[in-house]
């Protein structure tokens, strides 16, 4: 029997926060066999299933999480965004191993902002940084396993039998002396009634008796994502809602001046209204096509900010190249983050030392879906807010901020991203939200507000640049006796707070600091340098940067010491198994280690390479497989081990590493943000290449299980793929390359 809110239309309602005419015949009648119905927004009829709601300890809460439906199947609020990485699906797989229901059982949405859904180790609630996963999986668990305490307490109160006497089988509660059994669907309503047990009480599987956790469960959300049913923000409508497009200067920090043309423009077929915004101007008609045209069509005088402005903002002659330069001039101070032993000491009475100098250039997100927004002001003076994010919690108390609205009177709803790689967190002047709000609000009807893709292009966060200088000195035997890396940047959580910290931003050195080679003398510094540009996190933050560099130079450091670079990393990973048995394992994917140059059955020349890198609490090897065709590199294989400890869905590993592995060589071979007078050089996807198919290489994965505490998966693959190729290219062409993209250099 269907829920009372299962059909389409109702649901819809919800999502949209409409009102639902349901009768109380109508609501007896869809729940006459009982639901545990749990965080659905409605009465939940016990008080004890309430004020289980007030614990205090993260993920005991299961009315705030759990919708068991008369049918059987199960509707999980997860506290992380679905953006494509599969937490949905890793949700289900973690809470139904425990509850004991088949993941393609469950229905997962995303969460609404609260206390409640703050489950990871660290106390925060974000998706990103590789977290979901790792950090909530015992919590999850546990989530689950309650639940089905919940369902074995009603069984047993139903058949009047000790609940020791009771097992459970996906979706039912088995009394096997006398043969019942009752669905847990039958079971919710009675179950509703009961008070969340102790958590203490609760005994988690072993994972030898695991029927999901550890499989390669199809994902959730494949099905409405590959036959267009998925709604994202874009797709949203409400009654009487109205659509918005921006026009933004120019450049950041300029504001509105005179508008030239403004009568002719509100006199387009559509038009509704004009609006100025901090830093852009808007128009609002029934249609977006109507907008866009209508606000492209708009005459701005646009005006410099003044001398006391506190506005963050572009100087008109700022241009990419010349901030690199202007990095690689800078002198400190410096503020060490790591050191070991005595550097100085080391380079000086060295008898081999090298130096170089490496950068990396800016980045986009350039995400699939263009930034939306959708804001309504409801009749009780409440807010309600549409909005793919990464940080529910932080995106309400924000708009809390900007209109003065107690918290708990904004309504945040967070739908599917189109696109994730750290774009969708709390960056100034980037996010569409503040000006959807406005609109809304200056109209008095809902606005959808659509950012073009030439608007996208021009407010983007950027993935910072670093200029970083290596010294390095060799021992007698050619090994490494000391390594220095100081690295002249801004990293994107100093940029978001707009200074330097008391403490060195991790995302700004992480992938140089923290390596596990045994290196004896060491020192990782870093020299802040604020710029204008406003950054963001990037997918994999720092270590996409700084394994480039710092795996790069160890392959400069091989070869001056006339070590073959596999060799070298065994010798410095001698003491560490985990890493030694990481690439063993991709040398044996690769069908063993052959440096090159070599000759390839198709005649063509070529070489490999090999790096590692070890972010968020994981561990990856890479091999690459490249050759040079007409003047540019070509990537024909990637191979990657990779080590995330313990796993939950080995086919979401294989996904993300391919997907990390495409994005890696897209930055790798040809992405580049470049700024010229103080504005993008691209405003769309014609001037900033993205990697083509033809350009994908084969990718191999083999997971490895070390058993080491549960890493992150969405990030890990990336950082090792841009040094093992660019180790490739130096060893086929003697050239090499501590810049990129590589599509700035011609090989021959």
């Amino acid at each position: 029997m269907n829920s009372p809110l299962d059909t389409p239309a109702d649901l819809l309602k919800l999502q949209l926060g409409e009102t639902v005419n349901l009768s109380r015949r109508r609501f007896l009648a869809g729940t006459a066999v009982g639901a545990l119905v749990l965080g659905f927004g409605l009465p939940l009829g016990s008080a004890r299933v309430q004020a289980a709601t007030a614990s205090a300890e993260r993920g005991t809460q299961v009315p705030a999480f759990l919708e068991i439906r008369p049918d059987g199947t199960v509707r999980l609020l997860s506290p992380f965004m679905e953006g494509g990485q599969g937490p949905f699906t890793a949700m289900a797989q973690i809470v139904g191993e425990e509850l004991d229901v088949d993941p393609a059982n469950f229905v997962v949405d995303s969460a609404p902002p609260g206390e409640a859904y703050v489950v990871m180790e660290n106390g925060m609630r974000i998706t990103g940084g590789s977290m979901s996963v790792r950090m909530s999986y015992p919590t999850m668990r546990r989530l689950g396993a309650l639940a089905r305490a919940m369902l074995l307490q009603a069984a047993a109160e139903q058949w009047g039998v000790p609940v020791g006497e009771l097992s459970s089988e996906p979706g039912k509660v088995l009394h096997v002396a006398s043969g019942r059994s009752l669905s847990y669907g039958e079971l919710a309503g009675r179950a509703m009634d009961l008070p969340v047990p102790d958590p203490a009480s609760v005994k988690l599987r072993d994972p030898s008796q695991f029927r999901w956790i550890g499989k390669p469960v199809r994902r959730l959300d494949a099905y409405d994502k590959s036959t267009g049913k998925a709604v994202y923000c874009i797709d949203i409508t409400l009654p009487d809602m109205l659509h918005a497009a921006v026009q933004h200067a120019p450049r950041l920090g300029m504001t509105v001046g005179k508008l030239r043309n403004e009568d002719q423009v509100k006199a387009m077929p559509g038009v509704h209204s004009v609006h100025r915004l901090p830093g852009a101007v808007a128009v609002v008609a029934p249609r977006w096509w109507h907008a866009k045209r209508a606000v492209e069509a708009l005459q701005v005088d646009w005006q410099e900010p003044g001398s006391d402005s506190q506005l963050r903002a572009m100087p008109a002659d700022f241009s990419s190249d010349g901030w690199l330069e202007h990095l690689a001039a800078a002198q400190g101070p410096a503020r060490d983050d790591e050191t070991e032993g005595d550097v100085p000491k080391a380079l000086a009475g060295a008898k081999t030392t090298l130096e170089a100098t490496y950068h990396n250039q800016y980045l986009n997100h350039a995400q699939l879906e263009p930034p939306s927004a959708l804001a309504r002001f409801n009749p009780d003076g409440s807010l309600e807010v549409w909005l793919p994010n990464q940080a529910p919690d932080m995106f309400r108390d924000d708009i809390a901020k900007r209109t003065g609205l107690d918290p708990a009177r904004i309504h945040l709803h967070s739908p599917l991203l189109g696109g994730f790689f750290g774009r969708h967190f709390l960056y100034d002047s980037a996010n569409p939200y503040p000006q959807a709000i406005a609109l809304a609000k200056a109209v008095g009807r809902p606005v959808k507000l659509i950012w073009s893709r030439e608007e996208e292009f021009l407010r983007d966060a950027l993935r910072p640049v670093a200029v970083v200088k290596f010294r390095a000195a060799l021992d007698g035997e050619g090994l490494p006796l000391a390594i220095e890396a100081v690295s002249a940047t801004e990293g994107p959580t100093e940029a978001l707070a707009g200074k330097q910290g008391d403490k060195i931003d991790p995302t700004a050195i992480e992938g140089l600091s923290g390596k596990s080679y045994a290196i004896a003398n060491k020192r990782i510094a870093q020299i802040y340098v604020k710029g204008p540009v406003m950054l963001g996190y990037w997918r994999s933050v720092g270590n996409s940067l700084n394994d480039f560099f710092y795996e790069s130079f160890l392959d400069e450091l091989a070869d001056k010491g006339g070590k073959d670079p596999l060799e070298l990393r065994r010798h410095l990973l001698r003491d560490n198994q985990r890493l030694t048995n990481l690439l063993n394992a991709v040398v044996e994917l690769s069908g063993g280690w052959k440096r090159g140059p070599f000759t390839a059955e198709d005649g063509s020349k070529r070489a490999r390479g090999i790096a590692m890198a070890s972010p968020f609490g994981s561990e990856a090897a890479v091999i690459a497989e490249v050759s040079i065709e007409n003047g540019q590199v070509k990537v024909h294989d990637i191979w990657q081990a990779i080590d995330p400890g313990s796993i939950v869905n080995p086919a979401i590993i294989e996904h993300q590493v391919n997907g990390a592995v495409a994005l890696g060589l897209s930055q790798t071979l040809v992405e580049e943000a470049v700024y010229v007078d103080g504005k993008p050089r691209a405003r769309n996807y014609d001037l900033y290449p993205i990697l083509p198919p033809s350009r994908m290489a084969r990718v191999h994965v083999r997971i490895v299980e070390s058993g080491a505490k549960m890493g992150g998966i969405g990030e890990p693959p990336l950082p090792a793929v841009a040094p093992a190729v660019a180790n490739a290219v130096a060893q086929l062409t003697g050239q090499r390359v501590r810049s990129l993209p590589l599509s700035r250099h011609t090989f021959s």
